[in-house]
């Protein structure tokens, strides 16, 4: 939800900035390409940290599994 507000307002900068010269409208694609990357670095982060979580919890299941398996 967050993204895609922040997304959206990138967006409306990048048309504001259009009517604008030349060097506006690099720095509105260049700022709506910055919205992007960070986008895309925050679902990295997420991913990352549920592959950790995971891989968490699936560490303590075979440690559970190894204590039953040894007795």
């Amino acid at each position: 939800m967050t993204k895609s507000i922040a997304l959206s307002l990138v967006l409306a900068a990048s048309l504001g900035l259009a009517a604008c010269s030349g060097g506006a409208e690099h720095a509105a694609n260049n700022a709506a390409n910055s919205a992007e990357n960070a986008s895309n670095a925050a679902d990295n982060a997420m991913n990352a940290a549920m592959n950790a979580a995971d891989n968490a919890a699936n560490a303590a299941s075979n440690a559970t599994n190894n204590v039953a398996n040894a007795m």
